[in-house]
């Protein structure tokens, strides 16, 4: 079993940068493709980002490709999600999640096996 920890959240206006950070421990990282995803009041859950246990291969949802950047730093047990240009409708809870596989994981969250608690991220006018 993985452990996720999401940090980076907070509140900001529209136009900046964040950067979400999820810490992984209890077993190897390499042996986890990640995904992040976002979940808005009162919207189910959905995807925005994968990566692969090298961090070769990645995939995003259209809504924030161009945009966001995901990449993973085995080393530090550590997934990262680069979040530029960042518009009001990009607030929600961020999780990330951990794929009991190396390969990249696509967008649907039952494929996910582990999860962290969130970070709330909210994007002002």
């Amino acid at each position: 079993q993985v452990q996720l920890v999401e940090s980076g959240g907070g509140l900001v206006q529209a136009g900046v940068s964040l950067r979400l950070s999820c810490a992984a421990s209890g077993r190897t990282f390499e042996n986890y493709a990640m995904g992040w995803f976002r979940q808005a009041p009162d919207k189910e859950r959905e995807f925005v980002s994968a990566i692969n246990w090298s961090g070769a291969m990645t995939n995003y949802a259209d809504s924030v490709k161009g945009r966001f950047t995901i990449s993973r730093d085995n080393a530090k047990n550590t997934v990262y999600l680069q979040m530029n240009s960042l518009k009001p409708e990009d607030t929600a809870v961020y999780y990330c999640a951990a794929r009991n596989t190396v390969l990249l994981g696509r967008r649907d969250p039952n494929e996910y096996a582990y999860w962290g608690q969130g970070t709330q991220v909210t994007v002002s006018s």
